[in-house]
């Protein structure tokens, strides 16, 4: 049985299905890793930054992203914290490349990249894995790194370990190795850190206490100096002093009864006190000229 105007309708136009997701062409997906920044997708220029996941950007879209961390795509990059986690990489320029006008209906090829491996010539356009070195930024291409086995890099020459060969543009698994990676990095460097801040802390306390001790032995030393010259000072005056009497007592000029120190009973006992000269009697010791 026909419909109005005689048409007979098909099953799909009556039926609805649950429609298939729209397959990403993979092609353009990559191209846009290597060509586009990530976060804010415009072209790559230098300076060409990557992060310890292995993603690039361009370094004022991450300076924007630190100053205002509500921007989009800001969850891409929400492992980042300073510019200490970006490193800036060291691009090869191919020699023969010419930017190309996209306008109009002229085709470009994808496949075309700026940069290039500098030891076999491999172009970064995603066809190819390619890795950075954390330690200088340098970006060589997987199978360089392979056929020259070396610790050192072989663009600038600087010692590397295998756990700063960081992977660009890796797939989801990649991506999650990188971060199982970088967050043990972080956790070392941490723990890192409280050891040297336990050891200046303990330095400092031991210097400290030998400060105080020396500032004590100082004390002590100069005190025990200062008793003993004083010691020595009072020794010396009372030395001095008693001399100077024996000298008075030894010259002939000495007078018992002018003596200020000699007490008056003292003084009695001699015949140059006052009451003996008025005595009626010689002295029973010495002879008295007055009554002889």
């Amino acid at each position: 049985m026909g419909c109005d105007g005689g048409t007979i309708p098909r099953r799909d136009e009556l039926v609805r299905t649950k429609k298939k997701k729209e397959e990403k062409d993979k092609k353009a997906d990559i191209v846009a890793k290597w060509k586009y920044c990530a976060i804010s997708s415009n072209k790559l220029t230098k300076p060409i930054v990557s992060c310890e996941l292995g993603r690039l950007y361009n370094k004022d879209a991450v300076i924007e992203y630190l100053l205002n961390k509500e921007s989009p795509n800001s969850s891409l990059i929400s492992h980042i914290r300073n510019l200490k986690d970006i490193v800036t990489l060291g691009l090869t320029l191919k020699q023969d490349y010419k930017e190309k006008d996209t306008a109009g209906d002229k085709e470009t090829d994808l496949q075309d990249s700026k940069y290039v491996c500098p030891i076999v010539g491999l172009e970064m356009n995603g066809m190819y894995k390619f890795f950075y070195i954390r330690t200088c930024g340098c970006v060589l291409s997987e199978r360089a790194i392979k056929e020259v086995k070396t610790d050192n890099c072989l663009v600038c020459n600087k010692s590397f370990v295998n756990d700063d060969l960081i992977l660009l543009n890796g797939n989801d698994e990649e991506i999650e190795e990188l971060r199982l990676r970088m967050i043990e990095r972080r956790n070392k460097a941490k723990e890192e850190r409280k050891k040297k801040r336990k050891l200046e802390g303990d330095e400092k306390e031991k210097n400290g206490r030998k400060d105080q001790k020396t500032e004590k032995d100082i004390q002590s030393t100069s005190g025990s100096t200062n008793g003993q010259s004083s010691s020595n000072s009072s020794n010396s005056n009372v030395k001095t002093s008693s001399l100077a009497v024996l000298q008075d007592k030894a010259s002939k000029k000495y007078s018992v009864s002018k003596d200020p120190n000699a007490s008056e009973t003292y003084k009695s006992l001699f015949t140059s006190h006052e009451s003996a000269k008025n005595r009626p009697k010689a002295h029973w010791v010495t002879f008295n000229p007055c009554y002889n």
